[in-house]
Protein backbone atom coordinates (compact mmCIF):
# COMPACT_ATOMS: atom_id res chain seq x y z
CA UNK A 1 0.00 0.00 0.00
CA UNK A 2 1.28 3.34 -0.88
CA UNK A 3 1.51 5.86 1.84
CA UNK A 4 -0.20 9.41 2.37
CA UNK A 5 -1.25 9.11 -1.03
CA UNK A 6 -5.17 8.30 -3.02
CA UNK A 7 -7.05 8.32 -6.29
CA UNK A 8 -9.64 10.83 -6.68
CA UNK A 9 -12.02 9.89 -9.69
CA UNK A 10 -13.65 13.38 -10.55
CA UNK A 11 -17.17 12.82 -11.56
CA UNK A 12 -20.76 14.36 -12.06
CA UNK A 13 -23.92 13.16 -13.40
CA UNK A 14 -23.71 9.71 -13.99
CA UNK A 15 -23.25 7.59 -10.94
CA UNK A 16 -23.82 4.35 -12.49
CA UNK A 17 -21.35 4.36 -14.98
CA UNK A 18 -17.71 5.71 -13.21
CA UNK A 19 -16.10 3.27 -15.19
CA UNK A 20 -12.62 4.40 -13.30
CA UNK A 21 -13.98 2.83 -10.29
CA UNK A 22 -14.35 -0.82 -11.81
CA UNK A 23 -10.88 -0.35 -13.87
CA UNK A 24 -8.80 0.41 -10.77
CA UNK A 25 -10.06 -3.02 -8.98
CA UNK A 26 -9.70 -4.94 -12.39
CA UNK A 27 -5.65 -3.52 -12.89
CA UNK A 28 -5.07 -3.77 -9.79
CA UNK A 29 -5.09 -1.40 -7.22
CA UNK A 30 -6.24 -1.67 -3.60
CA UNK A 31 -5.29 1.73 -1.78
CA UNK A 32 -7.73 5.12 -1.21
CA UNK A 33 -10.64 5.80 -3.56
CA UNK A 34 -12.76 8.65 -2.88
CA UNK A 35 -15.31 9.97 -5.25
CA UNK A 36 -15.47 13.95 -5.82
CA UNK A 37 -18.67 15.41 -6.64
CA UNK A 38 -19.99 18.85 -6.49
CA UNK A 39 -23.03 20.31 -4.45
CA UNK A 40 -24.44 21.10 -7.86
CA UNK A 41 -24.97 17.52 -9.31
CA UNK A 42 -28.75 16.40 -8.87
CA UNK A 43 -27.49 12.65 -8.35
CA UNK A 44 -25.61 13.14 -5.35
CA UNK A 45 -27.94 11.06 -3.53
CA UNK A 46 -27.29 7.99 -6.21
CA UNK A 47 -23.48 8.82 -5.88
CA UNK A 48 -23.85 8.11 -1.81
CA UNK A 49 -26.49 5.45 -2.42
CA UNK A 50 -23.42 3.38 -4.23
CA UNK A 51 -20.05 4.65 -3.01
CA UNK A 52 -21.27 5.40 0.69
CA UNK A 53 -18.80 7.30 2.46
CA UNK A 54 -16.16 7.46 -0.19
CA UNK A 55 -18.14 10.31 -1.85
CA UNK A 56 -16.79 13.68 -1.21
CA UNK A 57 -18.24 16.50 -1.61
CA UNK A 58 -17.10 20.36 -2.42
CA UNK A 59 -18.88 23.34 -3.28
CA UNK A 60 -18.46 24.46 -6.87
CA UNK A 61 -19.69 28.05 -6.57
CA UNK A 62 -17.27 28.44 -3.57
CA UNK A 63 -14.66 27.48 -5.74
CA UNK A 64 -15.62 29.19 -8.58
CA UNK A 65 -14.98 32.59 -6.74
CA UNK A 66 -11.48 31.67 -6.18
CA UNK A 67 -10.68 31.18 -10.00
CA UNK A 68 -9.99 32.97 -13.43
CA UNK A 69 -12.55 30.94 -15.72
CA UNK A 70 -11.36 32.66 -18.89
CA UNK A 71 -15.03 34.29 -19.70
CA UNK A 72 -18.31 35.63 -17.94
CA UNK A 73 -20.65 32.82 -18.58
CA UNK A 74 -22.15 30.87 -15.71
CA UNK A 75 -22.25 27.52 -17.35
CA UNK A 76 -20.60 25.44 -14.69
CA UNK A 77 -20.32 22.23 -16.18
CA UNK A 78 -16.97 21.97 -15.84
CA UNK A 79 -14.13 19.53 -14.26
CA UNK A 80 -12.23 22.84 -13.45
CA UNK A 81 -13.69 23.26 -10.31
CA UNK A 82 -12.98 19.59 -8.79
CA UNK A 83 -9.40 19.59 -10.22
CA UNK A 84 -8.83 23.02 -7.90
CA UNK A 85 -10.90 21.37 -5.35
CA UNK A 86 -9.03 18.07 -4.81
CA UNK A 87 -5.91 20.25 -3.36
CA UNK A 88 -8.19 21.42 -0.12
CA UNK A 89 -9.30 17.80 0.17
CA UNK A 90 -6.82 16.59 0.36
CA UNK A 91 -5.70 18.63 3.28
CA UNK A 92 -8.43 18.07 5.05
CA UNK A 93 -7.62 13.87 4.87
CA UNK A 94 -4.22 14.50 5.67
CA UNK A 95 -3.08 13.44 2.46
CA UNK A 96 -0.06 14.66 0.70
CA UNK A 97 -0.17 13.21 -2.55
CA UNK A 98 -2.94 12.42 -5.22
CA UNK A 99 -3.57 11.65 -8.40
CA UNK A 100 -6.99 13.24 -10.20
CA UNK A 101 -8.59 10.87 -12.54
CA UNK A 102 -11.93 11.25 -14.70
CA UNK A 103 -14.25 8.76 -14.31
CA UNK A 104 -14.35 6.83 -17.75
CA UNK A 105 -11.08 5.50 -18.14
CA UNK A 106 -11.63 1.65 -19.71
CA UNK A 107 -8.06 0.41 -18.95
CA UNK A 108 -4.70 0.77 -17.95
CA UNK A 109 -1.68 -0.17 -19.87
CA UNK A 110 1.80 -0.47 -20.69
CA UNK A 111 3.18 0.91 -23.56
CA UNK A 112 6.53 0.06 -23.33
CA UNK A 113 8.58 -3.88 -22.55
CA UNK A 114 11.30 -4.67 -19.72
CA UNK A 115 13.71 -3.09 -22.46
CA UNK A 116 12.18 0.43 -22.67
CA UNK A 117 10.86 -0.19 -26.39
CA UNK A 118 7.77 0.54 -27.20
CA UNK A 119 5.00 -1.77 -27.55
CA UNK A 120 1.65 -1.40 -28.55
CA UNK A 121 -0.54 -2.70 -25.41
CA UNK A 122 0.38 -5.16 -22.25
CA UNK A 123 -2.40 -4.58 -19.99
CA UNK A 124 -1.17 -3.66 -16.48
CA UNK A 125 -1.64 -6.15 -13.71
CA UNK A 126 -0.86 -4.53 -10.73
CA UNK A 127 -1.77 -0.77 -10.87
CA UNK A 128 -0.19 -0.41 -7.45
CA UNK A 129 3.17 -0.56 -8.24
CA UNK A 130 3.01 1.24 -11.14
CA UNK A 131 1.41 4.24 -9.16
CA UNK A 132 3.79 3.52 -6.49
CA UNK A 133 6.93 4.08 -9.26
CA UNK A 134 5.41 7.31 -10.79
CA UNK A 135 5.05 8.90 -7.69
CA UNK A 136 8.46 7.92 -6.57
CA UNK A 137 9.73 9.44 -9.69
CA UNK A 138 7.44 12.67 -8.89
CA UNK A 139 9.09 13.08 -5.72
CA UNK A 140 12.65 12.53 -6.99
CA UNK A 141 11.67 15.78 -9.52
CA UNK A 142 10.80 19.42 -9.49
CA UNK A 143 7.64 19.09 -11.11
CA UNK A 144 4.64 20.44 -10.56
CA UNK A 145 2.67 17.42 -12.12
CA UNK A 146 2.85 14.37 -14.05
CA UNK A 147 0.80 12.60 -15.62
CA UNK A 148 0.22 8.92 -18.22
CA UNK A 149 -0.51 8.94 -21.41
CA UNK A 150 -3.55 9.03 -23.58
CA UNK A 151 -3.93 7.17 -26.83
CA UNK A 152 -3.36 10.54 -28.97
CA UNK A 153 -0.01 10.68 -27.45
CA UNK A 154 0.87 7.75 -29.53
CA UNK A 155 -0.70 9.02 -33.04
CA UNK A 156 1.66 8.48 -36.23
CA UNK A 157 3.33 5.51 -34.48
CA UNK A 158 4.00 4.52 -30.60
CA UNK A 159 5.41 7.59 -28.97
CA UNK A 160 7.42 8.64 -32.06
CA UNK A 161 9.57 6.18 -34.08
CA UNK A 162 9.49 3.98 -31.29
CA UNK A 163 11.46 5.85 -29.06
CA UNK A 164 10.00 6.87 -26.01
CA UNK A 165 10.09 9.96 -24.08
CA UNK A 166 8.68 12.29 -21.61
CA UNK A 167 6.41 15.20 -22.90
CA UNK A 168 6.08 18.77 -21.42
CA UNK A 169 2.58 18.45 -21.29
CA UNK A 170 -0.09 17.01 -18.75
CA UNK A 171 -3.78 15.70 -19.03
CA UNK A 172 -6.14 13.63 -17.47
CA UNK A 173 -4.13 11.56 -14.49
CA UNK A 174 -2.38 14.56 -12.76
CA UNK A 175 -0.41 13.38 -9.82
CA UNK A 176 -0.06 15.92 -7.59
CA UNK A 177 1.11 16.83 -3.79
CA UNK A 178 -0.64 19.83 -1.46
CA UNK A 179 3.25 20.57 -1.73
CA UNK A 180 3.28 21.96 -5.09
CA UNK A 181 -0.28 23.36 -5.33
CA UNK A 182 -1.08 25.23 -8.56
CA UNK A 183 -3.95 26.71 -10.10
CA UNK A 184 -6.20 25.52 -13.35
CA UNK A 185 -7.79 27.95 -15.10
CA UNK A 186 -9.99 28.87 -18.07
CA UNK A 187 -13.27 26.98 -18.04
CA UNK A 188 -12.79 25.11 -20.46
CA UNK A 189 -9.06 23.17 -21.72
CA UNK A 190 -8.09 23.81 -18.44
CA UNK A 191 -5.14 21.12 -18.26
CA UNK A 192 -3.89 22.42 -21.54
CA UNK A 193 -4.09 26.37 -20.18
CA UNK A 194 -2.06 24.84 -17.12
CA UNK A 195 0.47 22.92 -19.07
CA UNK A 196 1.08 25.87 -21.50
CA UNK A 197 0.47 28.78 -19.36
CA UNK A 198 2.46 27.49 -16.17
CA UNK A 199 5.16 25.82 -18.24
CA UNK A 200 6.04 28.98 -20.18
CA UNK A 201 6.95 29.97 -16.85
CA UNK A 202 8.96 27.65 -15.98
CA UNK A 203 7.07 25.12 -14.45
CA UNK A 204 7.59 21.67 -15.05
CA UNK A 205 4.86 19.43 -16.18
CA UNK A 206 5.48 15.79 -17.75
CA UNK A 207 3.91 12.85 -19.67
CA UNK A 208 5.04 9.54 -18.87
CA UNK A 209 4.64 7.53 -22.28
CA UNK A 210 5.80 4.46 -20.76
CA UNK A 211 2.25 3.90 -19.54
CA UNK A 212 -1.36 5.15 -20.77
CA UNK A 213 -4.81 4.99 -20.02
CA UNK A 214 -7.79 4.17 -22.20
CA UNK A 215 -11.08 6.28 -21.92
CA UNK A 216 -14.53 6.14 -24.16
CA UNK A 217 -15.22 8.83 -26.66
CA UNK A 218 -16.22 12.19 -24.43
CA UNK A 219 -19.34 12.92 -26.28
CA UNK A 220 -20.86 10.11 -26.79
CA UNK A 221 -20.62 8.83 -22.89
CA UNK A 222 -23.50 10.95 -21.05
CA UNK A 223 -22.67 13.17 -17.90
CA UNK A 224 -19.72 14.77 -17.25
CA UNK A 225 -18.35 17.64 -19.74
CA UNK A 226 -20.19 15.58 -22.54
CA UNK A 227 -22.95 18.73 -22.57
CA UNK A 228 -20.86 21.21 -22.63
CA UNK A 229 -18.83 20.19 -25.53
CA UNK A 230 -21.65 19.55 -27.27
CA UNK A 231 -23.19 23.22 -26.79
CA UNK A 232 -19.69 24.58 -27.88
CA UNK A 233 -17.28 22.12 -29.73
CA UNK A 234 -13.96 21.96 -29.87
CA UNK A 235 -13.44 25.32 -31.40
CA UNK A 236 -14.50 27.45 -28.37
CA UNK A 237 -13.00 24.86 -26.23
CA UNK A 238 -9.34 25.53 -27.96
CA UNK A 239 -9.28 28.91 -27.74
CA UNK A 240 -9.63 29.20 -24.21
CA UNK A 241 -5.95 28.04 -24.12
CA UNK A 242 -5.41 30.58 -27.15
CA UNK A 243 -6.48 33.50 -24.51
CA UNK A 244 -3.93 32.31 -21.93
CA UNK A 245 -1.24 31.39 -24.38
CA UNK A 246 -1.29 33.45 -27.66
CA UNK A 247 2.28 33.21 -28.73
CA UNK A 248 2.34 29.32 -28.68
CA UNK A 249 -0.74 27.90 -29.54
CA UNK A 250 -3.55 28.38 -32.45
CA UNK A 251 -6.40 26.78 -34.10
CA UNK A 252 -6.16 24.25 -36.87
CA UNK A 253 -7.24 21.07 -38.32
CA UNK A 254 -7.12 17.62 -36.79
CA UNK A 255 -7.82 14.39 -38.64
CA UNK A 256 -8.74 13.83 -41.93
CA UNK A 257 -11.66 11.09 -41.95
CA UNK A 258 -13.53 12.99 -39.45
CA UNK A 259 -11.59 16.36 -39.52
CA UNK A 260 -12.29 18.67 -36.26
CA UNK A 261 -10.87 21.91 -34.95
CA UNK A 262 -8.21 21.71 -32.49
CA UNK A 263 -5.40 23.37 -30.57
CA UNK A 264 -2.20 23.01 -31.80
CA UNK A 265 1.41 24.04 -29.79
CA UNK A 266 4.68 25.37 -31.10
CA UNK A 267 6.75 23.84 -28.47
CA UNK A 268 9.46 26.03 -29.37
CA UNK A 269 8.18 29.10 -28.23
CA UNK A 270 5.80 27.82 -25.22
CA UNK A 271 8.65 26.56 -22.45
CA UNK A 272 11.87 27.07 -21.05
CA UNK A 273 14.36 24.54 -22.35
CA UNK A 274 17.76 23.25 -20.90
CA UNK A 275 20.54 23.41 -23.82
CA UNK A 276 23.02 20.26 -23.81
CA UNK A 277 26.08 20.91 -22.84
CA UNK A 278 27.50 19.55 -26.33
CA UNK A 279 26.57 23.22 -27.38
CA UNK A 280 28.89 24.88 -24.40
CA UNK A 281 30.92 26.96 -25.83
CA UNK A 282 34.87 25.95 -25.50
Amino acid sequence: MINNFCVFILTHGRPNNVVTYDSLKKFGYTGKVYIVIDNEDKTAKEYYKKFGKKVIMFDKLAISKELDEGDNFKDRRAIIYARNACFNIAKDLGIKYFIELDDDYTDFRYKADNNLNAIDRKPIKNLNNVFEILLNYYKSIPAISIAMAQGGDFFGGAAGNDTLICKRKCMNTFICSTARPFKFFGRINEDVNAYTNLGGRGFLFLTITNVAIQQKATQKNKGGMSGIYLDNGTYIKSFYTIIYSPSCTKIETMGSKHPRLHHSISWDNAVPKIISDNYKRK
